[in-house]
């Protein structure tokens, strides 16, 4: 290879070793070598265990391995209040939405509660921010076909709005969403400029002027950020600039924004910054563009992008970001963090390291638990944190009743894909999900792997057999005589080989079908979401769930 037109590419297929920090002609730097991907499966690494097996980043000896935060976590908003941190990510179809996480570190998450209850459509990127004491939530919410159901009666939704919801406290009550009469655009980012006035900035390099109390929008909205031109030949989604975070430091404004398409090639996605010395521009794109993107498909991490900076209790600057896991997209987009250097110019900069090795941590005062609880009794703080509706109508709640640990869900729709199943949000590559059920009138209920009304798989039941689904609605079969009206279910997903079981006494089990499930992702069946394990019932009748348990394995 000639040195003067090595590319990146060029040394991740010959397996080269390039020194940290060391630059290559025309690119960034490459982080560590190429070669310590080829002989093994690519992104394992050794994670700590947490909450019921699930792995944990902390590593326990002052250093951290991505995901800091596991599972479908897409467009992270993180914001720093005294001596804690908040995060919340795009909930899409899923209610109770918009869960509020806290840390103390950065790398260990505790699930507080839901921000949203009430059905507006479906979530998009968030903006958790505070302003003189009060907390706000920020974000659009996209009118789809299989978007969450508005609560009726009321007038036909736009295609998309722009919403917040509002808070005295970080653990609420948080308000009902607030229709801001915003459809410009997605993905809001909040900012104050130097005249105290507040903004909106949106996808596409709009910004729109907001009322003092945050509450609706005082003018149009109007372009003011052409983004960042990257290279013709780069291999990307498309150009779709979104996510504008805002940052003020040292006199400068600076805009992080994505680009190159959230999913689509792995190579797509994108971190790139602006700034201006004024909230009214012009805006100056960095010389260092891009801060974060995926080079090569050896990579662990994918479509790495949507950043937002945030500042530790020592004064270290970090980058919150997702990405998804190579060869598991079907976890969804996985929260990252990287380290952030500021040079002499004034512009940021990534760490440039490989995101497979540990960094050092964070400092924190106090390392509180990891992740969420998937096992055991169910709970009415249950939804949310734990399990979630799927495109649910407005009267979702009503539903689902909680009693001496059971779960009893009524029956709606006719399969899998128009019950609202309630699903969780897993993060681990091989899992085992266990429950009893039992049935009551006519009804059918199961387990499935589920991402959306047309793709999913799994087993139900109702008082006459067995029902496989393979590919969604429409594409089931029958699998064998009825278990009865009360019986037990299991699914072992095994790094995308689904293996579903049932047993009448949680003892003695048979395999009754497995599934391949890879293609259940995004870039198959659109719409930015998960696969997840997922309860349903349906027809006239309820089910009675106990004993859900939820091991990685």
């Amino acid at each position: 290879m000639s040195d003067l037109k090595t590319t990146r590419r060029d040394v991740f297929l010959a397996g080269a070793t390039v020194a940290v920090g060391a630059a290559l002609p025309g690119e960034l730097a490459l982080a560590k070598t190429a070669s310590a991907a080829v002989g093994r499966k690519v992104g394992l690494g050794p994670w700590a265990r947490g909450i019921d097996g699930q792995r944990n980043g902390d590593l326990g000896n002052g250093k951290f391995l991505n995901p800091v935060l596991a599972g479908d976590h897409p467009d992270p908003s993180i914001l720093r209040d005294g001596d804690r941190y908040y995060k919340v990510s795009s909930s899409f179809d899923y209610y109770p939405g918009l869960v509020v996480w806290q840390s103390s570190d950065l790398v260990n998450w505790t699930p507080m509660g839901p921000a949203l209850r009430k059905p507006v459509g479906s979530v998009y990127a968030p903006d958790l921010v505070k302003h003189d004491g009060r907390y706000f939530i920020y974000f659009p919410a996209i009118n789809r076909p299989g978007a969450a159901a508005a609560p009726p009666p009321g007038p036909p939704r736009p295609p998309i709005e722009t919403y917040v919801v509002h808070a005295d406290q970080i653990t609420g009550p948080w308000s009902d969403p607030v229709a801001m009469k915003i459809g410009e655009g997605i993905d809001p980012g909040h900012a104050v400029g130097e005249d105290g006035k507040r903004y909106l900035f949106l996808g596409g390099g709009q910004r729109v002027p907001i009322s003092d109390d945050g509450l609706s929008r005082t003018g149009k909205a109007e372009k003011v950020y052409e983004g960042w031109q990257y290279p013709a030949d780069w291999v990307v989604e498309g150009f779709e600039a979104e996510g504008p975070k805002m940052l003020r430091k040292d006199g400068w404004y600076y805009m992080v924004s994505a680009e190159g398409g959230t999913a689509g090639p792995p190579t797509g996605h994108m971190v790139v910054v602006a700034r201006s010395r004024s909230i009214h521009g012009p805006w100056e794109n960095s010389p260092h563009n891009p801060l974060v993107r995926t080079w090569d498909v050896r990579e662990p991490w994918w479509s790495k992008g949507h950043a937002t900076f945030v500042e530790d209790k020592a004064g270290k600057w970090w980058m919150v970001y997702h990405g998804y896991e190579n060869g598991f997209r079907t976890l969804g987009r996985q929260m990252l963090l990287e380290p952030l250097e500021w040079g002499a110019d004034g512009w940021p900069r990534a760490s440039r390291n490989d995101l497979s090795a540990p960094f050092r941590a964070p400092a924190a005062t106090f390392n509180g638990p990891h992740g969420a609880r998937r096992s055991g009794a169910f709970t009415d703080g249950d939804f949310g944190p734990r399990l979630q509706f799927f495109g649910p109508g407005g009267d979702y709640a009503a539903r689902a009743e909680v009693r001496t640990g059971a779960l009893i869900l009524k029956g709606q729709g006719r399969a899998p894909g128009d019950s609202s199943p309630l699903a969780m949000n897993v993060g681990d590559r091989r899992y085992e999900v266990t429950v009893e059920m039992e049935l009551e009138g006519q009804t059918q209920g199961g387990l499935v792997l589920f991402y959306n009304p047309r793709f999913y798989c799994g087993l139900g039941a109702d008082e006459k057999r067995f029902t496989a689904y393979k590919h969604g609605a429409g594409t089931f079969r029958s699998a064998g005589a009825s278990p009865g009206r009360r019986f037990f279910l299991r699914v072992v997903n095994d790094e995308n080989v689904a293996s579903f079981f049932s047993s009448p006494d949680g003892a003695n089990w048979t395999l009754v079908r497995s599934f391949e499930v890879a293609g259940y992702n995004h870039n198959v069946a659109d719409g930015f979401l998960s696969l997840r394990p997922a309860l349903f019932v349906t027809g006239s009748g309820q089910a009675t769930f106990r004993s859900l348990n939820y091991q990685a394995l």
